[in-house]
């Protein structure tokens, strides 16, 4: 689900939404989600100083901790 909600806010932010992919990879505190989109898109989905970036960890970390769970974001250039 965390996956989705992802993809989905990252597809309406973007230009190019069918570039969007997120992977769910293990890390070394735990699952981590991959964001890749366009190169071009980038600067979108990070924002000015980081803020849509964190936006998005922080609406994963909510979702995520209905359910008991802890994820990471990662976006990938």
């Amino acid at each position: 689900m965390e996956k989705d909600l992802i993809e989905y806010i990252a597809k309406s932010l973007v230009d190019e939404p069918d570039a969007v992919s997120v992977t769910e990879a293990v890390g070394e505190r735990g699952p981590v989600l991959e964001l890749k989109v366009a190169e071009g898109d980038i600067g979108k989905v990070i924002g000015k100083y980081g803020r849509i970036a964190k936006a998005l960890r922080t609406v994963l970390s909510a979702s995520a901790g209905k359910d008991g769970k802890r994820y990471g974001l990662e976006i990938l250039d």
